[in-house]
């Protein structure tokens, strides 16, 4: 999806951006993606002062494991999005941080799209707060059941010394 920045930032009118993109190569970025919906895209373009604005949100639907048990756990997320853009011919206003400047007419759009919504997925997912995990000797989801391995540990470089004060009996 692209815009063509001269032509926005000169007009005043609102137009509608709507999309659905295809997000199938988010599995290859992200390990912890079981599987995931379309990026909606659901914008409005407009010009504004000799800047073209693009404001409104977007959605996925994914499914992550969690991070802590493994189990599948599915989010909507929803993320703001407002860009500005600049067309570099334009002399006044380029010192604004937030604008940015474009040597060439047209912007793809899809890059900033993708990378909004990756900052937005959660870093760790969970399937609940008080999710209680893996057992680290054998495996078992703790949330299920309890597996009765032993939870006594013992640092390995005082192994030595843990049957010095047992009894000989």
């Amino acid at each position: 999806m692209e815009i063509h920045v001269q032509e926005l930032a000169s007009k005043g009118t609102k137009t509608p951006l709507r999309a659905s993109l295809d997000t199938s190569w988010l599995k290859e970025v992200r390990k912890d993606v079981l599987s995931s919906g379309p990026l909606e895209v659901d914008l409005v373009t407009y010009g504004l002062a000799g800047t073209a604005h693009i404001e409104g949100q977007l959605s996925i639907d994914v499914e992550l494991a969690c991070s802590r048990c493994l189990e599948p756990v599915k989010e909507t997320i929803v993320v703001p999005f407002h860009e500005r853009f600049k067309p570099a011919a334009s002399k006044h206003g380029a010192e604004d941080e937030e604008v940015i400047v474009v040597e060439e007419d047209k912007v793809e759009l899809d890059p900033l799209f993708e990378e909004n919504m990756l900052l937005a997925l959660p870093f760790t997912p969970m399937c609940s707060e008080d999710c209680k995990g893996l057992c680290h000797s054998c495996g078992s989801n703790l949330n299920e059941s309890a597996c009765g391995c032993s939870t006594e540990r013992i640092d390995p470089r005082l192994a030595a010394l843990k049957d010095l004060f047992k009894d000989n009996k």
